[in-house]
């Protein structure tokens, strides 16, 4: 990859750009340039090699690794508990500590005081790995040795990226390039750009990647058969080496499909013992294999329904083949009618997978996990949380968020999701009184069960910055740390990503932070308003159109007609969608007047008079959120050219040219929403706005 001023673009936020050198002093260089690597396994050598890499580049110093310490030296020590114990150095941490330690999960890591150096411990290489991860980035965003001093193990057991990559090298939904792993029907080798991503995930505590489509095409259901095993084991190894399983999306018809059975009926006992031994098969070439991940009757993916069986009863059918082996099976609630009558305004697609999954709770196996998104619709730049989130006490759930921004500008327009994500990670579900959070219940810990996680639909591929638009690597980066810890700052988060990154002028650091953080806002406020989503182009979903979804059988309506606009579905009069939240949320959103009005159109039908809470009529919210929006779009532009001398020359090229085409496509937002809702309501702008061609 290209390279300039010393930054290499494919290493995003592995650059760890060279501290300035007033900072050196603090973390006491003579120590600072040794590394006592005691861990001699092949993880335990890659954490010792990262922490070098690392080291070098931020102290511009050579940093020598040893294989023990001699008496009298410092350093920067770096083992397994297994081997702290071993070592004379042990006596200054205490047994309770150790114990707390390992009780703290395999993939738990401390960071302890030894003399004038630290200790980087891990409960296993795992740990290790991640440890090592954690003394980079607090060096590298000048965290004081006193507040790095501690022990940390992740809050969800599964933190997960999930590409919609074909075989082909395409990739659905995908604003980043060709696949990472496919091309031209073949299953890529592993290369150092497969390295460089693999560092990338364990950077951020991303343990399992699914590589394929969950809408897969012919040819990928081979992916459980020799045709392509071997190959895809020899991409399981190389993750392997970076503490990452492997998983594969399946076709829940295979056993028509490519095995030469009549059916696929769950129950048919044929059909079990059929994934019984592809799962054999499975393992015997990926030892620690992850599992499956399942779309079904759902967009018009085959599934049990087929059958007149239930999401349950074919689930359970893959848990049991994959449970010797400790596979999980991740089930995708993204289930709903996708042939609605938009007449019909009962319907409502927003109940669906509750309606559908609820009821079964305490029928799946051990080994399944429901994958839960975290809207009721689909990823939408403002929605309320799914309450099927935290509605199964006795089912494994686990949340699913988009990093790639299909509904929220594709990776050409700038929206930083994190404080998104956090919103969705606070929100309180009550499933068991009050703070019950999404963070506990996607955890596991909030519902009292031992799996749970979290899901990214990726955003990266074979583009040279990763993410197609060079800024949009902060939300690859921030998913991960959410991931790992839901209760990071927005701030820190940002912070971290930019200093690792890009480096720490303090300009910088600042005016890009806030170019972050008001970019979600900006984006939601020139394209749809107020909750009501789906103003989009049909297919690709780009650009505004607001009737695309109107007259479709997708189940996306806003229902504007010339007195109001907005989806009831309150529980008095209209889906009755409300009355799946527990309370307070269902008064809260039942009640026009209390209901958020960031929401509010979402839950019901108001006329275009109707004020919300800041005063404003709804109309002339439309009108005013999309003038100040395509205003502040063209405000993020400036904002960079008055930074981007403190980038490289290509950053600051790719990043001007993406905030550029935001610029106009704000203003196309603006225009079409504006003159739109003024011919629907031969209501004017108070303000006295036009449009100018």
């Amino acid at each position: 990859m290209a390279e300039q001023s010393g930054h290499a673009f494919d290493q995003a936020w592995l650059t760890w750009p060279e501290l300035p050198k007033g900072t050196k002093g603090t973390y006491r260089q003579p120590w600072m340039t040794r590394v006592i690597a005691s861990s001699k396994t092949d993880m335990g050598q890659t954490a010792s090699r990262e922490l070098q890499r690392g080291l070098e580049r931020l102290f511009g110093v050579n940093i020598e690794i040893l294989d023990q310490m001699d008496q009298g030296e410092s350093g920067v020590w770096l083992g397994t508990l297994a081997n702290f114990r071993l070592e004379s150095i042990a006596r200054d941490i205490s047994v309770e500590q150790m114990a707390d330690l390992e009780g703290m999960g395999e993939e738990a890591y401390a960071i302890w005081p030894l003399g004038p150096g630290v200790a980087v411990v891990g409960a296993s290489d795992r740990g290790l790995l991640y440890g090592a991860f954690s003394l980079i980035r607090q060096m590298a965003t000048m965290t004081s040795l006193q507040d790095m001093v501690g022990q940390n193990a992740p809050a969800n057991p599964l933190r997960m990226l999930d590409h919609w990559d074909n075989l082909d090298g395409s990739v659905e939904r995908g604003y980043a390039g060709g696949s990472l792993f496919f091309s031209q029907g073949q299953v890529l080798p592993p290369s150092s750009r497969l390295t460089a991503y693999a560092r990338l995930l364990a950077s951020v505590g991303i343990n399992a990647v699914a590589i394929n489509n969950v809408n897969v095409h012919g040819e990928e259901s081979y992916f459980i058969t020799p045709k392509h095993l071997a190959d895809l084991a020899a991409l399981a190894e190389r993750f392997r080496g970076y503490a990452i399983r492997l998983f594969l999306s399946v076709n829940f018809a295979s056993p028509v499909e490519i095995g030469g059975l009549s059916t696929a009926d769950p129950l048919d006992e044929a059909v079990q013992q059929w994934w019984q031994d592809k799962a054999a098969l499975i393992y015997s070439y990926i030892p620690d294999f992850g599992g499956f991940v399942v779309k079904a009757d759902s967009e018009f993916r085959p599934g049990p329904f087929t059958y007149g069986r239930d999401h349950a009863d074919g689930a359970n059918l893959l848990a049991r083949a994959l449970a010797p082996y400790g596979g999980l099976v991740i089930w995708r609630c993204f289930v709903y009618d996708c042939q609605t009558d938009w007449r019909n305004r009962k319907l409502d697609r927003a109940r669906a997978a509750f309606d559908h999954f609820v009821k079964l709770d305490g029928r799946f196996a051990d080994h399944v996990i429901l994958q839960i998104k975290n809207g009721p619709i689909d990823f939408q730049v403002r929605e309320p949380v799914s309450p099927l989130l935290g509605a199964m006490a006795h089912t494994h759930q686990m949340l699913e968020l988009q990093i790639t921004q299909e509904y929220t500008g594709q990776q050409r327009d700038l929206c930083y999701l994190v404080p998104q994500w956090k919103e969705v990670l606070d929100f309180d579900t009550y499933a068991k009184g009050p703070s019950s959070t999404i963070a506990e219940v996607a955890s596991g810990k909030g519902l009292d069960r031992r799996l749970g996680g979290i899901a990214g639909v990726a955003n990266a591929g074979n583009d040279p910055y990763w993410t197609g638009h060079p800024l949009a690597q902060a939300n690859f980066y921030g998913f991960g740390r959410l991931a790992w810890d839901p209760k990071l700052a927005s701030t820190q988060i940002t912070a971290e990503w930019i200093h690792q990154t890009l480096g720490h002028a303090p300009l910088l650091v600042d005016a890009l932070s806030s170019m972050l953080h008001d970019s979600w806002r900006i984006y939601e406020s020139y394209t749809a308003p107020l909750g009501v989503g789906f103003m989009v182009n049909p297919g690709h979903h780009y650009g505004p159109n607001v009737d695309g979804y109107e007259y479709s059988k997708w189940g996306t309506y806003h229902f504007a007609d010339h007195h109001g606009i907005g989806v009831d579905r309150t529980e008095a009069t209209g889906t009755g969608y409300v009355g799946q939240y527990r309370e307070p949320h269902r008064s809260i959103y039942e009640d026009v007047q209390s209901c958020p009005d960031e929401l509010l159109l979402f839950f019901h039908h108001v006329a275009y008079g109707h004020r919300l809470g800041s005063g404003k009529t709804v109309i002339q919210h439309i009108y005013d959120s999309h003038f100040e929006g395509a205003e502040a779009a063209r405000g993020l532009l400036a904002r960079w050219q008055q930074i981007s001398r403190e980038v490289p020359a290509q950053w600051a090229e790719r990043v001007a040219e993406r905030l550029a085409w935001q610029v106009q496509n704000a203003e196309e937002w603006r225009d079409v929403v504006n003159t739109y809702f003024y011919r629907k309501t031969g209501i004017g702008d108070e303000r006295g706005r036009f449009i100018v061609p």
